[in-house]
């Protein structure tokens, strides 16, 4: 199961920069507008602290950990939804992710331009935000226009559709995101084939870059889902994914953090998507298999392999924690902690699992 997560914001706010710490690439990250065109595209490691204790214990031959897709998009600005620097290709990028990380500038520097002139965190969220909306609305209008002959025809699912694109139609007018308007599973069913940009869910990032960071909360209108921003430092983040191992450690402790901005930002990511994870753990190997919360055994079985869910019959289940302190599955099966559970079971984070299948 892949994740895609776009990493947005104003030209010349950290985004690349970001995305070269994360990944360890080298996408270009220039002090002009419209460096990057075509998205780049990279893979991180989420870190989960679990891993190495379940592998000590089993004797793994290797961990595999989960991970998520991150791509680097184009800078947007003030008219991209009708075209202004190359916007509307930029926008298309948007659409095939499943999340957004919005960078936002925090730190003053001279050297490098600001497009706006000025470093107003709130005014550039509200650039992009507003810039995602009119991208909606176009794409609402359009198909509220197209509906029109399909009601005539009879479908019931259009009239579903027209009064769920209405709602969002209006609050999009009122300068409100989708992602902020109540729909019922069967509304919400039928919205998503339109990949609406405003729908998607958001985290920001806000760069400080050596900066002190805000001591006042920034005030993010119109959006009551958004979180106050996730502050790193995102040039020293770039110095340390350029350092070994131990000479990552011991900067760390020269600065004080016990631990690096990009992991905040893996989990935040993780968190943000509604994600969980569960193991395999053995000799071949532990490994971590990403899933949505909420998602029952058969299915989690099945990001394993297809064949794994049409074939379930039963999963055995115990906690990564009551493993550990088992000492290994033959304890835990004496102990009656390796439970037994059947296909309406709901996957809990942090549950080890080993499915019983028919080929």
């Amino acid at each position: 199961m892949s994740f895609k997560i776009g990493i947005v914001g104003l030209p010349n706010v950290g985004k690349s920069t970001l995305f070269n710490a994360l990944t360890k690439q080298q996408a270009q990250a220039s002090n002009f507008p419209f460096t990057t065109i075509d998205p780049n595209v990279g893979v991180i490691n989420v870190p989960d602290e679990r891993l190495a204790k379940l592998s000590a214990q089993e004797k793994s031959a290797k961990i595999v950990p989960t991970s998520i897709e991150f791509i680097d998009i184009a800078g947007l600005v003030k008219g991209a939804a009708e075209g202004a620097g190359l916007g509307n290709k930029f926008l298309s990028h948007i659409r095939e992710v499943d999340a957004i990380v919005q960078v936002v500038r925090f730190f003053k520097n001279d050297e490098i331009i600001h497009v706006d002139g000025s470093v107003n965190p709130a005014r550039d969220i509200e650039v992009i935000n507003l810039e995602l909306m009119f991208a909606d609305l176009s794409t609402v209008n359009k198909r509220l226009e197209s509906l029109a002959r399909e009601i005539k025809g009879g479908d019931k699912e259009a009239l579903l559709l027209k009064a769920a694109l209405e709602k969002i139609k209006t609050s999009l007018d009122d300068g409100k995101p989708a992602r902020t308007v109540a729909l019922n599973e069967e509304e919400s069913r039928l919205v998503k084939g339109l990949s609406l940009l405003s729908m998607k869910p958001v985290l920001y990032v806000g760069n400080t870059s050596g900066n002190n960071p805000p001591q006042s909360p920034l005030i993010l209108r119109g959006d009551e889902t958004a979180k106050e921003p996730l502050l790193i430092d995102v040039k020293i983040e770039q110095e340390l994914s350029e350092l070994t191992d131990d000479e990552r450690v011991e900067y760390m402790k020269e600065l004080g953090i016990s631990e690096s901005g990009l992991d905040r930002l893996a989990k935040a990511a993780y968190k943000l998507l509604n994600l969980i994870t569960f193991f395999t753990a053995g000799p071949i190997e532990t490994k971590a298999w990403t899933i949505v919360s909420g998602t029952k055994a058969p299915q989690a079985a099945g990001v394993i392999h297809t064949d794994f869910e049409k074939g379930f019959i039963r999963a055995e289940i115990i906690g990564w924690d009551k493993l550990l302190e088992a000492g290994s599955y033959a304890n835990a099966r004496d102990k009656g902690w390796l439970r037994v559970e059947g296909k309406e079971y709901i996957m809990q984070d942090g549950d080890v699992a080993h499915f019983r299948f028919n080929v």
